[in-house]
């Protein structure tokens, strides 16, 4: 009897096909044929491999692959979609290739290397659904991939589709068109409102909390307490957080909260005050309702100073109680975890933390001495190596120490973190711009993903992985990653701004990269990356006197500069792109 049963299996069912197969077929045949092969040889092929999916089989115009996991199938199937978006941006319009791409979870009948079944048909009309260039899914799917995936989905409500009895819940994704119109990542400043749309998560702003000591030397203690909060928050899958980056841009303003909600697009804000005397800690909290201006939430604590990572943990709980915050698994791990129980470790890394954010030599080496004597309290202070990672990175990054050297030191210390905890955000960004700048460019990738994955809302990540995107050649992707990091940081960093202009060079949307070098250089005037940029740009316009003049700038900010030093520090994985840059910089009189 057993040998008889019909073999099933629970599968995620991707369907895809060609917009307009006949038309392209009628208007050019063998070209149609060519460019199908390759897009599979180049594209299709290697992004199902990296989300571990199995091709099941390829028709003329489309194709049927399955995936072990929901989610591996949807970010499979957009990223599909983002990078022929950005291919047909390049392509005259009546050559291009478009897909539509249905992906349903369902129980299928196995033969052989082939599925079939009502699980494979609703794929298939689901595919039918789909706007071109977009991904609709199954509502199967999208329960499965709500709070796993950073994607808007618009609900499409119930859909009767043939040969399928009961209507099949649908939504869908739209890949948004690349186009010379889209804006630079837009220049803020604090107090000006963005009119940000609220997040479908609940969302958080946590202001810097007030230091009501009398000291100044015990500001790193407040803004030591309020980072860990944001740490904490931002690793919460199902929590929107505004970054640090942007919530201390009001630090020592006067501003109404309700006002500052508005212009960071949240629902809701936390302010506080601390005061630490001798073994006491006197914290304040509150968190306010943007829309009313109530509080949801509020408490003073009156402690011992041993008492603080207890005290850390209850204000984190009672925010996500206050937000009624759906907690997954990872995050109810991560809110156990606990960095370090010793108050002088944790006092010194609120101190080393302030060196390393001011990125110069002189306190980047501060930062270091100090998260030495961090790691000699408590060798098991996970985060105190991460950042000591970060640390001797920018050695290498900004010429401080031999690169060599000083990667392989922050990439030994990045691992020793993750030994400690193997959830650790920044220390996966860190092996993966390591991995980038040593060319290893799909381990960069994969790092750079865990590292957003675990950390859904940390901005930095998602622009460091944009950064590891453009070198390796999907621009657009990079360019999405710096977007969603501007909607976490309205008050973004200037470098935010350089990695967007390396994507519009790379686009060859010029103007939008001379923007954005433009205005990362009126931030910051030492930089020379932007220089250099700025003189590539303009020589590839052939407006060469201003292409020297920025040459001649980046020179005189750093005389030691060559081309063979940026032949090392722009790690492209297309030479011909890395080529031409430098051949443009040669012209520009940068010296060999």
């Amino acid at each position: 009897m057993a040998e008889g049963r019909v073999r099933r299996r629970l599968t995620a069912i991707l369907a895809a096909d060609v917009v307009g197969y006949s038309r392209l077929m009628g208007v050019d045949e063998a070209g149609t044929l060519t460019a199908l092969q390759e897009l599979r040889a180049t594209l299709i092929d290697r992004v199902v491999a990296e989300y571990r999916g199995r091709t099941v089989k390829l028709m003329g115009d489309g194709a049927l692959v399955e995936f072990a996991s929901v989610v591996d199938s949807v970010q499979c199937a957009v990223e599909i979609q983002r990078a022929m978006a950005e291919r047909n941006a390049q392509v005259p319009e009546d050559r291009r290739i478009e897909f539509r791409v249905g992906i349903n979870l369902g129980d299928v009948i196995v033969e052989g290397d082939d599925i079939y079944g009502e699980g494979v048909n609703v794929a298939a009309r689901l595919e039918g659904l789909a706007e071109p260039g977009g991904v609709c899914v199954a509502g199967t799917v999208f329960d499965h991939v709500t709070g796993k995936v950073d994607l808007p989905f618009e609900d499409m409500g119930s859909q009767t589709v043939k040969n399928i009895a009961a209507p099949v819940r649908a939504y869908q994704w739209r890949s948004e068109p690349v186009t010379a119109a889209n804006p630079v990542v837009p220049e803020t400043t604090v107090g000006t409102s963005q009119n940000l749309r609220l997040s479908d998560k609940p969302s958080i702003a946590v202001l810097p909390f007030d230091n009501m000591s009398g000291d100044p030397e015990q500001e790193y203690f407040a803004d030591g307490l309020v980072e860990d909060i944001i740490t904490n928050l931002s690793k919460l899958a199902n929590l929107f957080v505004i970054s640090r980056n942007s919530t201390f841009a009001y630090k020592g303003k006067a501003t109404d909260v309700r006002k500052i909600a508005e212009d960071l697009g949240v629902g809701s804000v936390l302010e506080g005050s601390v005061r630490k005397a001798g073994d006491r800690v006197r914290i304040t909290g509150q968190l306010i309702d943007a829309k009313t201006g109530s509080h949801l939430w509020a408490e003073k604590y009156d402690r011992q100073l041993a008492d603080i990572f207890d005290l850390q943990d209850e204000i984190t709980r009672k925010i996500v109680t206050a937000l009624s915050v759906r907690l997954t698994e990872g995050d109810q791990i991560q809110l156990r975890r606990r960095q370090t129980n010793s108050v002088e470790a944790w006092e010194s890394y609120c101190r080393g933390q302030s060196y390393l954010r001011r990125f110069n030599k002189p306190d980047n080496e501060q930062a270091k001495q100090t998260l030495n004597k961090v790691i000699t309290t408590d060798p098991k202070f996970a985060s105190a190596w991460s950042h000591l990672a970060w640390a001797h990175y920018m050695d290498g990054r900004a010429g401080w120490a031999p690169s060599d050297e000083a990667f392989e030191r922050a990439k030994d210390y990045a691992n020793k973190s993750l030994s400690i905890d193997d959830r650790l955000p920044d220390a996966y960004a860190m092996l993966g711009a390591i991995a980038l700048h040593r060319r290893s460019y799909s381990e960069a990738i994969s790092l750079g993903k865990k590292a957003v994955e675990l950390g859904p809302s940390v901005a930095d990540n998602m622009v460091i992985l944009g950064m590891t995107m453009n070198y390796s050649g999907r621009v657009n992707e990079a360019l999405e990653l710096v977007e969603r990091a501007v909607r976490l940081s309205p008050h973004y960093p200037d470098w935010y701004l350089g990695i967007a202009g390396v994507s519009y060079f790379q686009l060859g949307r010029y103007e939008n990269a001379i923007a954005a070098d433009k205005a990362r250089l009126a931030r910051t005037p030492d930089n020379t990356f932007s220089d250099f940029r700025l003189a590539a740009i303009y020589q590839k316009l052939g407006r060469e006197e201003k292409a020297k003049a920025h040459a001649a700038q980046a020179l005189k900010k750093n005389p030691s500069l060559s081309l063979s030093q940026i032949e090392i520090s722009e790690p492209y994985q297309d030479p011909e792109i890395l080529q031409d840059y430098v051949e443009l910089l040669r012209r520009t009189g940068i010296p060999e």
